[in-house]
């Protein structure tokens, strides 16, 4: 059986690494977020790993406090054998390219989630992207990589509506 963070180790990892209330209010909230999107897909067919996403949704900003806290996070993660979560933390700031709606994965479910959290609470996509347009460097290339960004986000969230049946504030608010 693969090893799996519990709760108890990510409450420690916290201490540990110092991560704010605030940081672990917005891992919790996006823990939360993609666990309902699993345990929703789950019942449309797929075969997601709950525990998987509810773990690297609560460590994926563990070492947010940190200079490339993706980074520091996957390689504390890594170095505990938490392997599968350390892989999602890595991935969570930079990824680029969700797989095909009928191929979602663990870490596509975490990185959606955290694409529709901002702070503690689910806000949708336009919120949270309004939400990092604000805080984004002043320039053309990088506003218009988000914009496209968000766009593909989109398109993906309205395939997965479709497939649950409903949309993601009807699941999420």
């Amino acid at each position: 059986m693969t090893k799996r963070i519990s709760e108890d180790e990510i409450k420690s990892l916290y201490k540990e690494y110092h991560t704010p209330d605030k940081v672990i209010a917005h891992c919790r909230a996006v823990s939360d977020v993609a666990v309902k999107l699993a345990t929703e897909l789950d019942k449309h067919g797929y075969s997601l790993d709950v525990s998987l996403v509810r773990g690297a949704g609560l460590v994926h900003d563990v070492a947010r406090i940190e200079d490339k806290h993706d980074m520091v996070g996957y390689e504390i993660l890594k170095s505990l054998g938490y392997d599968d979560e350390a892989e999602i933390v890595k991935a969570h700031m930079k990824y680029s390219k969700y797989n095909s709606v009928d191929k979602l994965n663990e870490c596509d479910i975490v990185c959606i989630a955290d694409r529709v959290v901002k702070e503690n609470k689910y806000v949708g996509l336009d919120e949270r992207i309004d939400y990092i347009l604000n805080k984004a460097p002043d320039s053309p290339e990088v506003r218009e990589r988000i914009l496209k960004k968000k766009e593909e986000t989109q398109k993906l969230l309205d395939e997965i509506s479709k497939i649950m049946g409903k949309s993601f504030d009807e699941l999420l608010r």
